[in-house]
């Protein structure tokens, strides 16, 4: 099917407008660009004009922050130089490895233009501009009680306005974000930079030091950095990846400030975040803790262990095909168990079923709330006691595309297909000839990390997890294909059918089909079959969802506004992928009784790790040799007497914040966020003082690294270091 634009629609945290927000200490909050104003930032330790982190009029920090590939990132230089994580750059670097040229393991450093790569799979995105349309989108609902037809409405008004505003202005792209649930809306657009080259990329056992061993865990010592450029063509505009094009020319660029920062210090952060559930009902909580998190962390355990298998076996190739993969993989599920940790510890469902039991006390005592929110929370008890009763099922259908790169290619194909026969006659030849190239790149990224032996594994363990699911959650297709067989022979059976009588897993059989319309309207095969049958039985589930999700949307709509009442309090809106600030201090913390854990580590910290023999920590070993000379150069820590690596501080962060730029009191560079501590991963649920650490890699260890071990010179001297 083919790949339409997606609009984030989040349950926000407030359905009025907000007004004047105090600072820390001690606010939690990721700030949308219109709530920056009633910041009192310097009252916190800000030592510029806060309009110069935002002035809508005029230029500003903000206009140096990009979204590159899903992460932050933040230009350094008038060239289009920008900065973000080793890890948002990672598929890039697979991409671009063999093994001949392995620039993951080796690293990369181009000190010339003419030296740069593309950057396969990556665009940037800019935040050009951005404008409340709450009120045209709520009028189009004005008098619309059903919930479904409410929500159907609300979607195709947000497509028409993104349709008219990327007709009026064709260099942007336009984006309808919900910000306050059924109450605000707000149209982003942005510009996007089609040409992403690689400058410099650290080796792997400095840009990954520490591995899935150290992932979410503080004290860090990981080099997570990294280094590209924006790309346009000679005229401006974007463009795909050419020779002729030219460097982006950003409206602002960020100053790096060398001399860092220390423990007490003022921060603050620009960037992405993902998505946050802050104010949802216990409800939720629950359906997290014992379905979401416990099943995902357990299969992507079975997908990341079967994908190691197969590239130890068959060779460092096929490694690289599947190193994206795997590391999104056990991130998420590292994540996850993380989350689940977090949710036992600080028993936050416990707490969630207090405050909701508080709320109800509240809507009880007060006859008019009584007679607008009576049956609130019973109405929202029983939407989650359908979405539990189906739950393993909703699930299974939510991973299965994800586990096959066959069955994504299968479902592009069908969808491509279908969208082709559903046009007319004579004009079938120029929607394939328009539509064509995107399915052509679509299709060659999905074979980028194919492997014939971990589809059929992974596709396999799905059957068997499809057999297994009680009478009530079958999936209609499996259990017509295996007979309704509960056995993982039968499973087996059908998969290596699946896979003999299929031509899509010979890459250069499905490319060549594609490019010949009529051989594509007529050709037909099991996998295709297959694919075509489950999407059916997808969509039909998918109504059933979306109802639900209706009505679920307006009850949380009022579950947050009689909250607000009650607490007497306007909350901030959930993270949403659009543009935050959040602002702290560089600062330690004391996970467990009894101990502290300092905010800074030191490249002697990586010499201590390199002792245990974990291949987790290896590193170069110029890094030692450097270190027992002391050669730290002009970037030496004076407290440590040491180069600092990493470093904690207490903003709120979230997924999509990786890469995002730790800025000094001055809104100076002095680091790049890319993860948090172990205690941490609960911030999407919950944030605390205490244990709501986020982890940034030290701008004195990146320009060490640049100047010591990688000789990446001419880096270095586009940052004036």
């Amino acid at each position: 099917m083919m790949i339409a634009k997606k609009v984030l629609f989040t349950f926000s945290l407030s359905a009025l407008a907000l007004g004047s927000i105090s600072t820390k200490p001690f606010d939690e909050g990721m700030f949308p660009l219109s709530e920056v104003s009633k910041l009192d930032l310097q009252k916190a330790g800000l030592k510029i004009p806060q309009k110069e982190i935002y002035n809508p009029d005029s230029t500003s920090l903000i206009d140096a922050l990009v979204n590159v590939g899903g992460c932050t990132g933040s230009f350094v230089s008038e060239s289009g130089l920008i900065i973000t994580n080793h890890h948002c750059a990672f598929s890039a670097v697979q991409l671009a490895s063999t093994a001949e040229n392995d620039y993951l393991t080796h690293g990369f450093v181009a000190n010339k233009p003419e030296q740069e790569i593309e950057a396969k799979g990556l665009t940037c995105r800019i935040t050009d501009s951005y404008e409340n349309v709450s009120e045209e989108i709520l009028t189009a609902v004005s008098g619309v009680d059903d919930v479904s037809q409410r929500q159907k409405i609300i979607q195709e008004k947000i497509r028409i306005i993104e349709a008219r505003t990327e007709a009026a202005d064709k260099s942007i792209d336009a984006e309808v974000s919900e910000m306050f649930i059924g109450k605000s809306y707000v149209l982003f657009k942005y510009k996007i930079i089609r040409d992403v080259r690689l400058v410099y990329i650290p080796k792997q056992n400095v840009g990954e030091f520490g591995g899935e061993t150290d992932n979410w865990v503080w004290p860090r010592h990981t080099g997570d950095f990294s280094f590209m450029r924006a790309y346009v063509a000679p005229d401006g505009s974007a463009a795909s990846y050419a020779k002729e094009n030219v460097p982006y020319k950003p409206k602002k660029h960020l100053k790096i400030n060398a001399g860092g920062v220390k423990d007490g210090d003022f921060t603050f952060m620009l960037g992405y975040p993902g998505r946050t559930f802050r104010h949802r009902p216990a409800q939720f909580i629950a359906y997290q803790q014992n379905y979401q998190l416990p099943y995902t962390a357990d299969l992507y355990e079975f997908q990341n262990k079967t994908m190691e298998e197969v590239g130890k076996s068959k060779g460092r190739t096929t490694e690289l095909k599947l190193a994206t993969r795997i590391k999104r993989n056990a991130n998420v599920l590292k994540n996850y168990r993380g989350k689940l940790k977090g949710l036992n510890n600080i028993e936050l469902l416990k707490q969630k079923q207090e405050e909701d039991n508080q709320l109800v006390s509240y809507i009880n005592q007060n006859a008019n709330l009584k007679q607008l929110y009576g049956n609130l929370m019973y109405e929202i008890d029983d939407i989650y006691k359908q979405i539990n009763n189906s739950a393993y099922q909703e699930l299974w259908y939510a991973q299965v595309y994800g586990s096959s790169n066959l069955l994504r290619v299968a479902a592009q194909i069908n969808g491509f297909k279908d969208a082709l026969l559903k046009q007319p006659l004579d004009k079938r030849e120029t929607f394939y000839t328009t539509n064509l190239p995107r399915l052509e790149k679509v299709i060659s990224s999905l074979y980028d990390s194919y492997d014939t032996d971990v589809d059929k594994n992974l596709l396999n363990n799905m059957l068997e997890r499809a057999s297994k699911l009680p009478l009530s959650q079958k999936i209609a297709v499996i259990d017509k294909n295996t007979r309704g067989f509960n056995s993982s022979e039968q499973a087996q059976k059908f998969i290596s059918n699946l896979f003999a009588y299929s031509r899509l897993s010979n890459e250069n059989f499905t490319k060549t089909l594609i490019k010949d319309m009529k051989q594509l309207v007529v050709y037909n095969d099991p996998f295709l079959s297959f694919e075509q049958e489950l999407s059916k039985e997808v969509a039909l589930k998918k109504l059933t969802q979306d109802k639900r999700e209706a009505k679920l949307s307006k009850l949380m709509a009022d579950y947050v506004t009689v909250k607000e009442q009650y607490l007497q309090k306007n909350f901030i809106p959930d993270a949403n992928s659009t543009l935050r600030l959040t602002y702290g201090h560089i600062k330690g913390f004391s996970p467990v009784d009894g101990s502290y854990m300092l905010p800074f580590t030191s490249v002697k910290g990586i010499i201590e790790k390199g002792r245990s023999g974990n291949i987790d920590y290896q590193y170069p070993e110029q890094i030692k040799t450097l270190w027992e000379q002391k050669d730290f150069g002009p970037f030496k820590m004076a407290e440590l007497n040491d180069v600092p690596v990493c470093f904690l501080y207490d903003m709120d962060t979230t997924g999509g914040n990786s890469g995002s730029p730790v800025l000094n009191a001055y809104g100076e560079l002095i680091g790049v966020n890319f993860d948090r501590a172990y205690e941490a991963t609960i911030n999407d649920y919950a944030w605390n003082e205490n244990y709501s650490r986020s982890i940034g890699v030290d701008i004195r260890y990146v320009l060490w690294v640049a100047s010591k071990i990688d000789k990446a010179s001419g880096v270095l001297k586009e940052l004036g270091v």
